[in-house]
Order: C-alpha cells, then sequence, then structure tokens
C-alpha cells in the first residue's frame, strides 16, 4: 500500500480520483505553516464519504493522503497557471485561497524543495492515475475518470457571489464526449441543487490532462460547494442529514457518466 495515496481498484471502467483530501503533513511541516493555514482551510473536506458509495458502483477509487498544502496534484508538474489572468494557486501554495500566507516569513520551498515535493508526493499520485487508466482502456475498450473536488460556495478572490452547489467541468467540453456531460447535466439540472457547467472551474490539470475522448479516456472534474453537505468553518464538521440528501444526487451523477 502506498504511503503517498490509498487506492481500491475496481471492476468497471471508472476511476474516482480524490486528489485534495488529504490531510498528512510530512513530520516538521506543521511548524512552517502559519496559524491559518494549520487549520487547512482549503481541503476537499469530507469528499470520501461523500463518495463512499463508489465501490459498490464497481468504480476504482483513488485518494490523497497529503495535504494540497504540500504539493497540489491537481496543478501541472512545470506549474504553469490553469486560469491565466484569474488568481488562482500554484503547485506548492504560497497562499491560502484567500490570499492570506500560508508560510511563517522565510519558511516558503524554494524551487529545489518544490522539485523534491513533485517527485516525492506528485508523480507517484499521476503514475497511478496513469496505470490505471491504462488497465481500464485494455480492458473495458474505454476509460472513464471522475475528479472529485469541493470548495467553500464563498471565495471572493476566486471567484464573485456565492458558487453553485454543483460545478461540473469538461474543459468547455473538449475532456469527455458530449452525451456523458449532457448525461451528468441533466441529473444536475433535476436535482434541487444549484448547478453550472463549464463555468468559473472547467477542470484542472487532472482533467485537460487525461481527458481524452478520441482515444477512448473520458474526464470530468465536479465540484461541489460545501455550504450543500458540512459547516464551512473550523473545525468543518459533516452535516449527517445534509450529506444523505446528496449523496443520492452524486449517485445518478457518476451512474449517467457510466451508462
Amino acid at each position: 500500500m502506498s504511503a503517498i495515496y490509498h487506492f481500491e481498484q475496481g471492476h468497471t471502467p471508472l476511476l474516482v480520483s480524490m486528489p485534495h483530501s488529504g490531510t498528512q503533513l510530512p513530520d516538521g511541516f506543521a511548524a512552517r505553516l502559519s496559524d491559518d493555514a494549520r487549520l487547512l482551510p482549503d481541503t476537499d473536506w469530507h469528499v470520501p464519504r461523500l463518495y463512499d458509495f463508489a465501490a459498490e458502483l464497481g468504480a476504482s477509487v483513488l485518494q490523497a493522503r497529503f495535504s494540497r498544502y504540500v504539493v497540489d496534484l491537481n496543478r501541472p508538474p512545470d506549474d504553469a497557471s490553469l486560469y491565466p489572468g484569474h488568481a488562482t494557486t500554484g503547485l506548492c501554495p504560497s497562499t491560502l485561497f484567500d490570499g492570506r500566507p500560508l508560510y511563517r516569513n522565510g519558511e516558503a520551498p524554494d524551487d529545489a524543495e518544490t522539485a523534491r515535493r513533485r517527485e516525492r508526493y506528485w508523480q507517484p499520485y499521476h503514475n497511478r492515475i496513469a496505470a490505471e487508466l491504462r488497465r481500464l482502456h485494455e480492458t473495458f475498450g474505454y476509460a472513464l475518470l471522475y475528479d472529485a473536488h469541493s470548495i467553500p460556495s464563498q471565495v471572493p478572490r476566486l471567484f464573485s457571489g456565492r458558487l453553485p452547489d454543483l460545478n461540473l467541468g469538461t474543459v468547455n467540453g473538449q475532456s469527455c464526449e458530449p452525451n456523458r456531460q449532457h448525461a451528468i447535466a441533466r441529473i444536475m439540472q433535476a436535482s434541487p441543487y444549484t448547478q453550472v457547467v463549464n463555468g468559473r472551474f472547467v477542470g484542472g490539470y487532472i482533467t485537460r490532462h487525461y481527458g481524452r475522448p478520441s482515444q477512448g479516456v473520458h474526464a470530468v472534474q465536479m465540484e461541489i460547494a460545501q455550504i450543500s453537505y458540512m459547516d464551512e468553518v473550523p473545525a468543518y464538521p459533516y452535516h449527517r442529514a445534509k450529506g444523505e440528501r446528496l449523496q443520492p444526487v452524486l449517485r445518478a451523477v457518476l451512474e449517467a457518466f457510466m451508462s
């Protein structure tokens, strides 16, 4: 079992990736963080719990163990901006989503440390994604990648106003075939949740890099506003009733993606 991620292999063409749900920190890392960052506010809290039914659907499930503050698994290895002209965070972020400093003065990583983190944490996760998608494609003739995320409903530095509850990204239709996008969109539209397709979040590096419909690999990203299932203040508790209301919609979304 990898110390970098948790992986369970399924028996359908679907891989569910959870790159931002990890909360572990390397030894000594917390002491370098600002007081605000130590609370890990930008974590995709409780995403594994929201999708705890994925294995029942036969999906392979890949979960990061380490915090995105160590390295962001959904950013390009060269740290190129995914949203040029818009505020964002990088491969080894130096600020929180709201712009506050992530590190204490003088504690941010230099280029050499960033390269070591990329090799130690980023590369194994992506090696696993690539290997599993290759296995799925060889087994079924195609592969499906669902990148599962969540985010606070309001982050003014990143987007204006309140984020919709369900945010589907398909890189503006480039990362999966249209009928799969439309099938998911119909589930979202029929749900009681606000929703958007290819809004502020069209998909991060994972969706953009691996989604190749012409080659039989279809990828989507789902960003869920955290207010729909939890409290958005420390200690970020899960709301069971809200979660139980949301889960059937997410299950239907995965089933639509697989259909």
